[in-house]
């Protein structure tokens, strides 16, 4: 939803919230979905949701996912966001309606491209996910959730069953006046490169992530 101050004073407002751009058709490798463009106004940021079939407004299936080049685009095993991405799409079409907000600017948990980077360069040398961003001066995480409650908003969707291990955003949304019914696990098998990032996220960012209990043969 997009508020249109109008004119204060002779002067035009700055327009606010997000607004519906574009609505295209996207077919992809896990079934067919719209593309639904959204520019927020408050950060200046390109989004866009991923919606498949007739949402409705009730406990409708739904992924925030954070924007991760390295996961998503280049298939790096340093996390497990571009998996987790392809099982929500998957788990979407399956279900036969749901909604994907791919949100862009929370890249490295919002420290940007460069500085995530950085971070996992500092990780390369032992620190972990949580000690690199602080060593370099940033933020643990800088993610701001209100545009995603503000396209669920758009597109009529009241509650949702958030696929999510992060208390963080499921804490968000009901901040923003979105109601989740239920928290879905989306667990993805670790691998010896991104144990350690899994476990932090478990054990410093309160990440729900039990079957990390069943590795004990990577240090």
């Amino acid at each position: 939803m997009t508020e249109n101050l109008g004119v204060i004073g002779g002067k035009s407002a700055r327009r606010t919230g997000v607004e519906r751009v574009v609505n295209a058709p996207l077919p992809t490798v896990y079934g067919p979905f719209q593309a639904i463009g959204y520019l927020d106004h408050d950060r200046g940021e390109e989004q866009v949701a991923l919606v498949h079939g007739d949402l409705g407004a009730d406990r409708v299936l739904t992924r925030l996912h954070s924007e991760c080049l390295t996961g998503d685009a280049f298939g790096s095993r340093h996390c497990e966001c571009g998996d987790q991405l392809a099982s929500a799409m998957r788990a979407v079409t399956a279900e036969g309606a749901g909604v994907v907000v791919y949100l862009r600017g929370h890249e490295g948990r919002g420290i940007g491209l460069l500085g995530k980077l950085r971070a996992m360069a500092l990780q390369a040398e032992g620190l972990d996910t949580v000690e690199a961003n602080v060593a370099l001066g940033l933020p643990v995480d800088a993610r701001d959730y209100g545009v995603a409650a503000g396209i669920l908003q758009d597109l009529g969707v009241r509650s949702v069953r958030l696929m999510s291990n992060n208390p963080r955003k499921r804490e968000a949304l009901v901040r923003h006046g979105i109601q989740v019914d239920e928290q879905v696990p989306l667990l993805i098998p670790p691998c010896e490169s991104n144990i350690t990032y899994l476990r932090t996220k478990r054990e410093r960012l309160d990440h729900h992530l039990p079957h990390l209990d069943a590795v004990a043969h990577w240090s």
